[in-house]
């Protein structure tokens, strides 16, 4: 059986970009996470211990994001995705998306995103 456990909006603000004054600055960061799994034992047991604790898995992503400094936001969202399914054996496959707002492009947009759907046999 496949489920999804999915954070939709996490917010962070981190100090990413290829720009040295994106790296100072810093700026808003937000992720989507769809995490594949099979939760039936859990929701039989009502037991946080057989499925996977989104609490964790948002402060997981939150360390990622705020431990070192990248140039690109594919290589965040490709690294929270190996580093996920490394850590979290039942996790079957993810999908993470990373979005940054105020991008400076020298126009107007919303924002730009990256988005990396990996499964554990890839």
């Amino acid at each position: 059986m496949q489920n999804i456990i999915r954070i939709k909006n996490a917010v962070f603000y981190a100090y990413h970009g290829a720009m040295k004054e994106e790296q100072s600055i810093g700026g808003r960061y937000e992720a989507d996470v769809e995490l594949y799994t099979d939760f039936s034992k859990a929701s039989e047991t009502d037991n946080l211990n057989y499925t996977i604790n989104y609490h964790d898995v948002y402060k997981f992503i939150n360390k990622i994001i705020n431990e070192k400094k990248y140039y690109l936001i594919e290589t965040i969202a490709m690294v929270i995705a190996d580093d996920l399914l490394q850590d979290y054996p039942t996790l079957q496959k993810v999908s993470i998306k990373i979005r940054k707002s105020n991008v400076p492009i020298g126009g107007v947009i919303d924002f730009v995103e990256a988005e990396v759907i990996k499964g554990r046999d890839e």
